[in-house]
């Protein structure tokens, strides 16, 4: 059975047509790949939407150095990660994402794609969104790829991402969904109890039109 992708919200579309002008935006921009192939976890964003989301527009300006330090080193490394802010995954990777993804290399998926993502992994003082402990995931997803799972881990209490490097036993798993149908928008409640302040929400996306896997780092911080 599947699981119900919640109805879209106004922010949803608001979302979804920003999303549509970027990957427009992006097909004139000769060293970016197809952008609209694939999704992200947009909200909380993960690292390289929220880097694109914010500095697209504005990715030359030598201010993000002072004030957004950590998507500045990410431009700088490699901008095409944020111009396919939906391609962070891999193939064939059977379900066994420890094996594929090793520690310190969590947030560029094992540094897939040729190590394109590979800032993602940078330690430091991301921009972060702030929630609640209980919240929302929210999936752009613009090829419908539905999903067999998602798994969402949370960094445990304590854990500070923006002196620490990530690893799997920071991690405490908090939701793992059924299947949902193919759609553009998937959203699903999860719940981080006992947090406060800093952390990483980890998230494993497993598409259900092949064997591929999405991984995501969103910066939060528990209010």
């Amino acid at each position: 059975m599947y699981e119900h992708a919640q109805s879209t919200t106004p922010r949803a579309w608001t979302v979804r047509a920003l999303a549509l002008l970027s990957a427009v935006i992006i097909g004139l921009i000769p060293w970016a790949d197809n952008a609209a192939a694939h999704g992200s976890i947009v909200d909380p964003a993960a690292r390289a939407y929220s880097c694109h989301d914010r500095w697209g527009h504005d990715h030359l300006n030598p201010a993000m150095a002072q004030q957004d330090p950590m998507c500045w080193q990410a431009w700088q490394t490699d901008p095409n990660a944020m111009w396919n802010w939906n391609g962070l995954y891999r193939d064939n990777v059977g379900g066994n994402h420890q094996a594929a993804v090793p520690d310190g290399q969590l947030c560029s998926g094992g540094n897939t794609q040729n190590g394109r993502y590979r800032a993602m992994d940078a330690v430091g003082n991301w921009h972060a969104t702030d929630i609640s402990n209980n919240f929302t995931m929210r999936l752009l997803d613009h090829a419908s790829h539905g999903a067999d799972y998602f798994r969402v881990y949370v960094t445990r209490q304590g854990f500070d991402p923006t002196t620490q490097q990530l690893r799997w036993s920071d991690l405490e798993l908090v939701r793992e969904t059924g299947r949902y149908a193919p759609a553009q928008n998937i959203s699903f409640s999860v719940n981080a109890s006992g947090r406060t302040g800093r952390h990483i929400v980890y998230t494993v996306w497993q598409a259900s039109h092949m064997d591929q896997s999405y991984y995501f780092c969103s910066d939060v911080n528990f209010r």
